[in-house]
């Protein structure tokens, strides 16, 4: 699927409308990534993922394969956590990777996410050696995710053949999503917290958590995300915060607002370097979280922390 003799970053999207389609688009470049001894990762909703295995056989049992449904659950964690990741076991070689992070069944609160996130690969990886080939099943998607996944993907692939995008514009995909978040239906219970109030932001999360049905290890995760954005909060963004939480029929949700702007596009979407001292709060909010949402301007920051009620750890 890659062009020929191309170097250098690669990011397609595929249009796919049957098993067909999706076979012929991804098998060829999973094979032609063998024959070139480049590694290959599969990253595809279970379904699509068992399809594409199957199609490549033995042959590509050095292939990695991951459902896209588990690792990538919340879009934030897909450029460091899986597509990064693999790419950096590999930082002598050319890598190809297909990644399929929007699916039919995923809702219109995880979208904008998923967007963004299609915008910031070409951010993340531009000058690296790696290919990344994303399809979407363009019979079950409506026709808004397919119109802005021509947005984020220099390359377009279908049944036609392979050309240029024209309405290449990731910035402007990511500028759309960047809106205020909506305010919620729910009952909403509000602490403002400084640094001297720090220490209660943890108490906080957990006395409304308890009846939430998270395991105690998924509390433990969010008291350690929502911490680290507090104490962001207070080291980097006017000193102060406020925590709001708050039950949907499927979630705990807790939200962050402060006087930071997070500028970088990337923000949270890079794994930081080993040695590296900052840039790892973020990141390790999206590890933690079945969803993250941000809304970010001069004036202000937001950051929607979701957890799945059902979560077991």
């Amino acid at each position: 699927m890659t062009v020929p003799g191309r170097q250098g970053f690669v990011h397609e999207g595929l249009f796919y409308t049957d098993v067909a389609g999706l076979l012929a688009g991804t098998v060829p470049f999973v094979e032609e990534g063998l024959a070139a001894d480049e590694p290959v990762l599969v990253a595809a909703p279970g379904p699509q993922l068992e399809l594409i295995r199957a199609a490549v056989g033995p042959a590509g049992e050095a292939v990695g394969y991951t459902d896209m449904t588990e690792a990538g659950r919340n879009p934030g964690r897909i450029i460091p956590w899986v597509l990064q990741a693999f790419a950096d076991k590999h930082p002598d070689r050319r890598v190809r990777i297909i990644g399929e992070p929007i699916w039919a069944a995923r809702t219109d609160v995880e979208y904008p996410a998923c967007a963004q996130h299609e915008a910031a690969i070409n951010w993340a990886f531009a000058g690296r050696e790696v290919s990344i080939l994303c399809p979407y099943d363009a019979t079950s998607l409506d026709a808004g995710v397919l119109a802005e996944a021509r947005g984020t993907h220099p390359l377009l692939v279908d049944r036609a053949g392979r050309r240029t995008s024209a309405d290449y514009a990731p910035s402007d995909v990511v500028a759309r999503h960047n809106r205020p978040l909506p305010t919620p239906a729910e009952r909403v219970a509000t602490l403002r917290y400084d640094l001297a109030a720090l220490p209660g932001v943890r108490r906080f999360v957990a006395d409304h958590a308890a009846g939430a049905g998270l395991h105690a290890d998924r509390v433990a995760d969010l008291q350690i995300a929502v911490t680290e954005l507090a104490a962001n909060s207070v080291a980097h963004a006017g000193g102060a915060g406020t925590l709001q939480v708050w039950l949907t029929g499927t979630h705990l949700v807790c939200e962050i607002r402060d006087d930071g702007w997070l500028a970088d596009p990337l923000a949270g979407r890079l794994a930081p370097a080993v040695d590296g001292v900052g840039g790892r709060g973020l990141v390790i909010v999206h590890a933690l979280c079945d969803l993250v949402r941000v809304h970010s301007t001069a004036t202000g920051t937001t950051v929607r922390l979701h957890m799945l009620r059902e979560a077991t750890g």
